[in-house]
């Protein structure tokens, strides 16, 4: 099932938890980013990280579990443990390290159901692959290494071959309505998947003179 978490780029350690457990983490910038990329079957779950900015977090947790009617787990260093006796807004923490199976008997006892094994977590194109379920991409059985944005940029072409997207479309699409990066962050990014993908590739993403691009 696909289980929201906070921040938009969560720890090493909590996101293989997540996939080792047998959940799709998919990370959000805030809660309006969690509205954008709820999948059609609804969030599951989320997970918030504490992090350096502990009362921001607790605010993002009470209002993903009010707006979307989802149980929260909450990850916090154990040395802040003292500071949660007074928060409200999520239903069960973690304490840091993350162990794995601990992670998945408190996620499993907020009632959040692991992924359906038939689940096909994999989109291809040619000799393309990208696995949404542990976001990793690999070509002709090589891995590529891209980043967070390069990876949900090529996962939304790829999801929509054969379409001309605007500059714009895509930028409200992959990254929000709210980033304010402007259109050129697209054309950046498209520059590196194509570098990325390598010259017999490259292609795949086709330039649309006056439009934007085009997959497939």
């Amino acid at each position: 099932m696909y289980v929201a978490v906070y921040p938009e780029s969560p720890s090493a350690s909590l996101t293989e938890a997540l996939i080792g457990a047998g959940y799709q983490p998919i990370p959000i910038t805030d809660v309006s980013d969690a509205g954008r990329k709820e999948p059609s079957a609804g969030w599951a779950g989320a997970v918030v990280e504490l992090g350096d900015n502990p009362d921001m977090a607790i605010a993002v947790a009470g209002k993903l579990r009010d707006e979307y009617n989802v149980p929260v787990l909450i990850v916090v260093d154990r040395t802040l443990t003292a500071d949660l006796a007074e928060k409200e807004g999520f239903d069960d923490f973690l304490l840091t390290p993350i162990d794995q199976a601990e992670l998945r008997v408190r996620v499993s006892r907020l009632g959040v159901s692991e992924i359906e094994a038939t689940d096909d977590p994999v989109l291809r194109f040619d000799d393309l692959e990208l696995n949404t379920a542990t976001y990793q991409a690999y070509l002709a059985g090589n891995p590529v290494d891209l980043t967070y944005m390069e990876y949900e940029l090529l996962r939304f072409l790829v999801e929509h071959p054969n379409r001309v997207w605007s500059r714009e479309q895509i930028l409200s699409k992959v990254w929000g309505y709210d980033y304010f990066g402007g259109s050129r962050t697209v054309d950046v990014h498209v520059r590196r998947l194509r570098a990325k993908l390598g010259e017999e590739r490259s292609s795949w993403i086709t330039t649309v003179r006056s439009v934007g691009y085009r997959f497939g």
